[in-house]
């Protein structure tokens, strides 16, 4: 589905980045950083999550509502304005409409799944993404992972399961919760798969502004069919939860889609555990065992890996945004 003018000549396909396999150019440094950053804010989400005391999916619908007005003003302020797509561009406003449809419903069964199962599941569950959206990107290329990126994605899994295996629970008073999680993981996966052609065409602030007005909709509506308490009592957890997440956790995030390969950003999520493991030893008391060290060293050194092996998606000169 063409989305944009086509590249220049200077500029890679959209599979050359997909596919992570073009050269052995290392990832831009910046982008690097935004992508580990961006899950270190996403991290907090959970918490913030259970310290609301409104709905599960009202807590995610005042997230991206309290969000959006600053996204809206930061895109209109912008250089080169407007940044919307333009009537030749009919794919690409599709893009964002299902992008923020997905990311919805995301939230929505994510927070839900937060709430009706252990904190291990739901990370573990709803960073799915870490594998699917790789995949993704070599099946866009039409191209096996090489020998480099298919040991930083075992060492990936490998780690992932060390960090989340003394707290797994199998209780099938979990199930729906666990589900629910399951679910958000894919729906995240599809999110960053529109967004990142998005990002072929669309600079980030926009890109994340156009996203999440998208959002708003359906989530609203979503917590009005669950019969949720919408109107909050408190509203600390909430806005940190809105410039938490969404402005700096999301918008680094999608700043990160228009620069790295699916891999580097699917391994990347698993920073999200790891934060999630210090947590608990901070503010809940969580003890860290050997598999736990082990499993952090297993991930940052898949990190290290696709850090160093991984080429570069350029969009031209789109990222002023």
């Amino acid at each position: 589905m063409p989305v944009s003018r086509p590249p220049r000549k200077s500029e890679q396909t959209e599979s050359d980045g997909l596919s992570d396999r073009s050269g052995p150019k290392a990832t831009p440094p910046l982008a690097f950083a935004a992508v580990i950053l961006a899950n270190v804010a996403l991290a907090f989400g959970p918490l913030f999550v259970r310290m609301a005391d409104t709905g599960p999916v009202a807590s995610a619908f005042w997230r991206i509502t309290l969000a959006a007005p600053m996204l809206a003003l930061a895109a209109w302020l912008g250089r080169a304005r407007p940044r919307a797509p333009g009537r030749a561009q009919p794919g690409l406003w599709m893009l964002l409409l299902v992008g923020g449809i997905a990311f919805a419903g995301d939230l929505g069964a994510w927070h839900i799944g937060i709430r009706q199962t252990t904190m291990a599941n739901a990370t573990l569950f709803g960073n799915s993404a870490t594998f699917i959206f790789p995949l993704y990107g070599f099946l866009a290329a039409r191209a096996w992972p090489s020998r480099v990126q298919g040991l930083a994605l075992l060492l990936a899994a490998l780690g992932a399961g060390l960090l989340m295996g003394r707290s797994y629970q199998v209780d099938p008073r979990h199930l729906v919760g666990d589900l629910m999680c399951v679910l958000a993981g894919v729906l995240y996966a599809l999110y960053f798969i529109l967004m990142a052609r998005v990002r072929i065409a669309m600079p980030p602030i926009p890109a994340l502004a156009w996203s999440t007005i998208a959002s708003i909709l359906p989530l609203f509506l979503f917590a009005l069919a669950l019969g949720e308490r919408i109107w909050p009592g408190h509203w600390t957890p909430l806005v940190l939860l809105a410039l938490g997440s969404q402005i700096v956790g999301q918008g680094l995030m999608i700043y990160a889609l228009g620069l790295l390969s699916p891999l580097v950003v699917g391994v990347a999520l698993l920073v999200q555990p790891i934060v999630a493991t210090a947590i608990g030893w901070v503010v809940y008391g969580e003890t860290l065992a050997l598999p736990d060290l082990v499993g952090v060293a297993m991930v940052a050194a898949a990190l290290v890996l696709v850090r160093r092996g991984s080429a570069v998606a350029k969009p031209g000169n789109r990222d002023d945004g």
